[in-house]
């Protein structure tokens, strides 16, 4: 009877840990995954071994019940023992293979700062129902961004910055109601940003700097209540700016630098939550309006390199503060005010107007 007990208990052992095991249609999807791949100098894949990818397998991880591999977390920039002994950053080469939509459990793909991966974004990356984080930072992946995006409605960050992405901007990419956080920064997207923009209820920063994204900023922007960053600068974007971005409850930091914004500098941005504000390098005209309050506080406020004429309104000695002034190639005319901010400030702040004078400038 003992020896029947004995073949018994190995028999439940052998089975637990087969159920314990990450499926194999989950092992050769990574496998297939690390095969389109080459890392030659760290050895991260050199953990890939043994049947249990959820066991040890370098930046992967795997669902607690389901043993589904959940997270695939490969970061070319990494304080971890293989990086510090190495003394080195990460470079990869290869593309990311189709074969990572087979991990239908999927809710992380970070794949990030590897330098040399190249290829496209797999087009079947928008079937995966789970995802909540796409992170493809610093490599060299070009293509589009697949137009159907949309459909990843758990997803809550999508981060493609320094790459050589093309194309647009996918009007289903409005679609992402739970999407935080949005990085695009320094492609070669071109084309509008999406008229529904402002379906993105809970995004906090939409950084989309150093592409060729054009057309004017959609007015529907100023309904995200939660937007705190929004990045447009060095862009060819055009148009007004709406004043409705200064009505916005959050919003504290606006780069809206280099591009070809034309109009006046809206009255609500003098006394409003945007504590970093840059318009430098644009077509910007008139005057600088005469609404400083005690609600402006400024760390830095550049309108150089515009269009702007008049004199330096004398309401802006009543901001709560201003850290960082630059009113520098304009057509400004007429005295400094005297007393704070400009009491700190150095001449570079001023030059290359049409008739400023005062301190630190000549004497008028």
């Amino acid at each position: 009877m003992g020896g029947v007990w004995f073949t018994l208990a190995v028999l439940l052992l052998a089975l637990s840990s087969v159920v314990r095991s990450c499926p194999p249609s989950d092992r050769a999807a990574l496998l297939a995954f690390k095969a389109a791949l080459h890392e030659p100098y760290l050895g991260i894949f050199n953990s890939w071994t043994g049947d249990d990818c959820c066991h040890k397998w370098y930046g992967v991880s795997c669902d607690q019940d389901s043993r589904r591999v959940a997270d695939i977390n490969l970061r070319g920039e990494s304080e971890e023992p293989i990086f510090e002994k190495t003394h080195r950053t990460g470079y990869m080469t290869g593309y990311i293979s189709p074969a990572i939509c087979k991990l239908s459990r999927l809710s992380s793909i970070t794949i990030a700062d590897w330098k040399g991966i190249s290829g496209e974004i797999p087009r079947c990356i928008s079937s995966l129902p789970f995802l909540r984080i796409i992170d493809l930072i610093g490599n060299r992946i070009s293509g589009t961004i697949p137009s159907d995006i949309g459909r990843l409605h758990r997803l809550t960050v999508l981060n493609v910055a320094d790459n050589v992405i093309s194309g647009r901007i996918p009007p289903s990419l409005t679609n992402l109601t739970s999407l935080m956080h949005l990085d695009l920064r320094n492609n070669q997207i071109s084309g509008p940003i999406p008229r529904g923009f402002g379906r993105l209820q809970m995004l906090s920063r939409a950084l989309l700097s150093g592409n060729k994204i054009s057309g004017p900023i959609p007015g529907s922007i100023s309904h995200i209540y939660r937007l705190a960053d929004l990045d447009l600068s060095r862009n060819q974007v055009y148009g007004p700016i709406p004043e409705s971005l200064g009505k916005m409850a959050v919003l504290s930091t606006l780069n809206l630098d280099m591009n070809r914004l034309s109009g006046g500098i809206p009255v609500s941005f003098l006394g409003s939550r945007i504590t970093d504000l840059n318009l430098s390098r644009n077509s910007l005209e008139g005057n600088i309006p005469d609404a400083f309050n005690v609600r402006s506080y400024f760390t830095v406020l550049d309108l150089s390199y515009n269009n702007l004429k008049g004199p330096i309104p004398k309401s802006i000695s009543s901001a709560s503060y201003i850290g960082h002034l630059d009113l520098s190639h304009n057509h400004l005319c007429g005295p400094i005010p005297v007393g704070s901010p400009f009491d700190h400030l150095e001449a570079s702040s001023f030059v290359y107007n049409d008739c400023l004078c005062g301190k630190p400038l000549k004497a008028c």
